[in-house]
């Protein structure tokens, strides 16, 4: 399923202040229902140098890209990675697989 990136700082406050959360070990998701399917990714400094800020972008995306196709509706989504040693695609997947089960996305 193709989705659409969230870029505009007020669609992201509008998700940040109206939207629902979802948390796990990994991540924590705030999404709210939508016309079309929107995913952005907030990520702080904390997380590191733009290099290792840049690969957990691509590890998130492509996380989201293996598993946006079992959301049952249509949602605007925001990912935010906790703080680890290690990141994975693997862990980002099952994850975020988890929330939507959780939050019957």
């Amino acid at each position: 399923m193709q989705y659409f990136r969230l870029k505009k700082q007020a669609d992201f406050q509008r998700l940040f202040n109206k939207g629902k959360r979802g948390f796990s070990p990994s991540l924590t998701v705030v999404y709210r229902p939508s016309e079309k399917p929107f995913m952005g990714i907030s990520i702080g400094k904390k997380h590191g140098k733009s290099v290792q800020r840049n690969r957990i972008k691509r590890l998130l995306r492509e996380a989201y890209r293996a598993t946006v196709g079992e959301m049952k509706g249509v949602y605007s989504v925001v990912l935010i990675p906790k703080v680890s040693e290690e990141y994975s695609v693997k862990t980002f997947t099952r994850h975020l697989q988890c929330i939507i089960r959780k939050e019957k996305l």
